[in-house]
């Protein structure tokens, strides 16, 4: 094994993105086979929610979404943003400053080989999208999640 291999199969032991904890959830967890989630979600969903994948910018149609209501988890239906949290980030994927509190968990991810916060849902752990601190007051946070990892449920 050469120098560089042998680095990068290191540095991904010692600096394993460890999922935090959803501080005081009672979320129940929902663990499936890989077959089941195959079954309940279209491939770019599980693209997206299983294989921690990004959808394209600017193709889902809830970066046009405006309506009251709450974005679920597409994988397990927990609610994860309120809309009146959702912001016009300009990045093309829907953004939101805040999420729904116990909703989400978050690790670290090297995948760029630089640090990212990287969130999941806390009930069935797929995969969102990262936060960035960009975001607009009062949070500062720019929760910038793929569309196809959502469903949006109208008030």
């Amino acid at each position: 094994m050469t120098r560089r291999p042998f680095l990068a199969t290191l540095s991904a032991l010692v600096l394993a993105p460890r999922r935090s904890q959803a501080q005081g959830s009672a979320i129940e967890a929902l663990r499936l086979s890989d077959a089941e989630w195959k079954k309940r979600l279209s491939p770019a969903a599980y693209d997206v929610l299983r294989d921690e994948g990004t959808e394209r910018a600017g193709t889902s149609p809830l970066n046009d979404e405006h309506r009251k209501g709450r974005f679920h988890c597409a994988g397990c239906d927990l609610p994860l943003f309120a809309s009146e949290t959702k912001f016009e980030s300009g990045t093309g994927w829907p953004s939101f400053f805040t999420s729904v509190p116990g909703a989400v968990v978050a690790k670290t991810d090297f995948k760029l080989f630089v640090p990212r916060t990287e969130y999941h849902c806390a009930r069935c752990e797929g995969h969102q999208g990262h936060v960035f601190n960009d975001g607009p007051a009062p949070t500062g946070k720019r929760y910038c999640n793929n569309g196809v990892a959502l469903k949006f449920i109208a008030a």
